[in-house]
């Protein structure tokens, strides 16, 4: 499994978001900094917006802010907002009907660890653990 470009560039987004939370980002900000199409992170963010994780100030002024404190987003929801499952196969996605091979199936077990494991990390991390890393590293300034 990998996380598509969509997923990666929402929490980047939600980082630049997260760093400045008293103040509107502009999507043109976040572009020009993370180096990213700022056509492709109005897509994102409006996935984003309809999540109700960011919400959106018209004007000179304006931008994007998150709705919430960094502490109360989850990578896990922020991937699922924009990647759908994280789930490595269909079988054991949540709300998947049981497959007619479950029972003879060696690899179930397997696939059920991997999506555990992917969720333990995804739902432990937060976007305030992110930005915290964020400004920890070089240039951590240029957010």
């Amino acid at each position: 499994m990998k996380i598509s470009t969509k997923g990666r560039y929402a929490l980047r987004m939600m980082i630049e978001f997260g760093m400045n939370p008293e103040s509107c980002t502009k999507i043109s900000q976040v572009a020009a900094r993370q180096g990213i199409s700022d056509k492709y992170l109005e897509q994102i963010v409006t996935l984003l917006h309809k999540a109700g994780y960011v919400r959106s100030i018209r004007g000179p002024q304006g931008g994007y802010m998150l709705t919430r404190p960094p502490e109360e987003y989850t990578v896990g929801m922020i991937l699922r907002q924009t990647e759908g499952s994280l789930s490595p196969v269909s079988c054991v996605e949540d709300g998947a009907l049981p497959c007619h091979r479950a029972a003879q199936c060696a690899t179930l077990t397997v696939w059920q660890q991997l999506k555990d494991a992917i969720d333990s990390v995804v739902d432990h991390v937060t976007l305030a653990d992110l930005i915290e890393e964020q400004r920890q590293k070089p240039d951590s300034n240029l957010m």
